[in-house]
């Protein structure tokens, strides 16, 4: 009868340890679980989070003209937001141009359009090519005030892709309008306006 008492005693010890030991590698797993979920949603948040960038537009060859560009990169997409003031009223060819230089009174530091895949000078979408840096023309009216809108997922902000990168590259606002057609810069005259360092 001892021997039956001892050996339930055991018995009890044994489950209880077991029991305990269960419960320790279950919320050692919950843990685990746990610390995944946060890495995988601070990954997320990272992956997710818009990078942003804005530009401050310099006169340039004597003129008035100034303003801003934003640029805004979320889910493989840049989106641009540019505005305006200072322009003489009617229409103004805006460009990326390929060195972030804008020391030059007539913003010619800036160097030529961006064009890293050597494409002839056209509108932007044209089948016959066009530059990366062929944004397009915007209109002034007659107080000077311009504004434009693009998105494109053929640009990125610093992902290092000499194809795609903006950074380290200008922004232009030219005299006259580009007419997608002459080569290599549309006829578009002089740089009034020139955008800083996209950085």
């Amino acid at each position: 009868m001892k021997k039956l008492g001892i050996l339930f005693t055991a018995s009890l010890i044994f489950a209880f340890v077991g029991c305990n030991n269960s419960n320790k590698d279950a919320n050692s797993t919950d843990k685990l679980n746990e610390s995944v979920e946060i890495e995988t949603t601070i990954e997320q948040d990272e992956k997710e989070a818009p990078k942003t960038i804005s530009v401050l537009m310099e006169s340039k060859s004597n003129s008035t003209a100034q303003g801003e560009v934003y640029f805004s990169e979320s889910n493989g997409v840049v989106k641009l937001e540019a505005k305006f003031k200072g322009l003489k009223p009617g229409v103004h060819a805006i460009h990326i141009h390929e060195k972030a230089d804008c020391s030059a009174p007539d913003g010619s530091s800036a160097g030529g359009h961006w064009n890293p895949t050597h494409e002839k000078h056209g509108k932007w979408g044209d089948a016959e090519g066009y530059h990366k840096g062929d944004i397009g023309n915007l209109e002034a009216d007659n107080d000077g005030n311009a504004s434009i809108t693009m998105e494109t997922d053929q640009w990125c902000i610093g992902c290092g892709d000499d194809n795609k990168d903006i950074l380290g590259k200008s922004v232009i606002v030219h005299e006259g309008a580009d007419d997608f057609v002459s080569q290599p810069t549309g006829d578009a005259g002089g740089r009034v306006a020139c955008g800083g360092v996209i950085k």
